[in-house]
């Protein structure tokens, strides 16, 4: 019986003893040789098992393998990599960011990169516990800074999971241990809105003070982040699911389905990618959400970063092009020329030639272009002044 009371067994590894184990496992498992003939494809097909044979700490490891991995796929998918916002960040106080997720992986390995090019400590990584399906990708995920976050349990042991990660996660700020990167929801976002569930905040705020909302939320150091992405990772594959979960209520992953996401996203060609790392949440901000009345205290401090979020997304041709196809306007036609427009439908023509003959077509592309259109609705949503929800 797991013990939630053992909120260090959640986390990565400590001690240099620790992370030296699982390097050797990892460099056991043949499995290595293709990710490095991958990655590495001018080394022999050791030279991953080389260098973790040699790995004295998760430092080294995020020196030594991550950072490589990371400008690799930055190089052979990204036409451009950008990102703003770095002096957001305070040298001398850890933070919890909570970013936009589009990508499994890649989110929040390129926001360490940024962190690393800028000579920031890296963050610890909020990762669900259904993408370690075996226990090579335990000891890699580990070896990342990642804290495991429980999922798919019984209502009991969710909720005292919930509390544990909450602990953690202000433990790790509070006590100057180490930053903390946490999806603004649970689940990468697939249509292509970007929303802070409220009850993450919630399950934030469980490990606080008793009545003391405003600092529960202040010493957390709320830092929003906002990734966008040119072309979409698996933007077929989520246009896939949000159509059957649409048609059908609700959708039955496979059990190889994150696995292929995670391939998938690594892999396939994203354009132009661009990371803003937004304010932090003010005192202010927090202490009028304070003054607000029960789940209207999570509404306020919800609003505040969806805004950041939302400002910090830069939109592409892509996404211009989607919103004028999906609603039969021109109202975005200065922003893109007749080749984007023919470029992004043979795109998304092929990437509809991928999905199961027997599925709707026309519904599947209404679904693709709405993950490219949405962020102008909620730009539009965001310059009216409504909420974001």
């Amino acid at each position: 019986m797991e013990d939630f009371n053992d909120i260090d067994a959640i986390g990565p590894y400590r001690t240099d003893e620790e992370a030296q184990d699982a390097f050797r496992h990892i460099s056991e498992n043949p499995l290595l040789e293709k990710i490095s003939l991958y990655f590495f494809p001018e080394e022999s097909g050791d030279y991953l098992k080389n260098i973790f044979l040699q790995l004295k700490s998760v430092d080294e490891f995020q020196l030594l393998v991550m950072a490589k991995v990371v400008r690799r796929i930055l190089d052979r998918t990204a036409h451009n990599f950008s990102y703003d916002g770095i002096s957001n960040i305070s040298a001398d106080k850890k933070f919890l960011a909570l970013s936009n997720h589009r990508d499994i992986i890649l989110d929040p390995a390129i926001t360490q990169y940024v962190l690393s090019r800028n000579n920031i400590p890296l963050t610890e990584i909020a990762v669900g516990d259904n993408l370690i399906q075996n226990q090579f990708i335990e000891y890699l995920i580990r070896s990342n800074r990642m804290i495991k976050v429980i999922r798919g349990v019984a209502a009991r042991e969710l909720y005292l999971s919930s509390q544990r990660l909450s602990k953690y996660i202000r433990r790790s700020i509070t006590t100057g241990m180490s930053s903390v990167w946490l999806a603004q929801r649970q689940g990468r976002t697939k249509d292509g809105y970007d929303t802070t569930e409220q009850g993450l905040l919630k399950m934030l705020d469980m490990s606080g003070e008793p009545g003391n909302f405003r600092k529960n939320f202040e010493e957390l150091n709320i830092l929003p982040m906002s990734i966008s992405y040119e072309i979409e990772p698996c933007d077929i594959l989520k246009a896939r699911e949000t159509f059957i979960t649409a048609r059908d209520g609700r959708y039955v992953k496979q059990k190889s389905e994150d696995l292929n996401s995670i391939l998938v996203g690594v892999t396939q060609p994203k354009g132009n990618i661009h990371l803003n790392i937004g304010r932090p949440l003010t005192h202010e901000e927090i202490s009028l959400a304070s003054l607000c009345e029960k789940n209207d205290r999570y509404q306020y401090i919800r609003h505040a970063v969806n805004m950041r979020v939302v400002d910090g997304f830069r939109l592409w041709k892509n996404n211009y092009v989607a919103y004028d196809i999906l609603n039969g306007t021109t109202r975005f036609a200065d922003r893109y020329d007749l080749a984007d427009k023919e470029w992004f439908e043979s795109y998304m023509e092929h990437q509809l030639d991928t999905i199961e003959p027997e599925l709707d077509r026309a519904g599947v592309r209404d679904h693709f272009l709405k993950i490219y259109a949405n962020p102008i609705v909620t730009k539009d949503i965001r310059a009216k002044g409504d909420l974001l929800v």
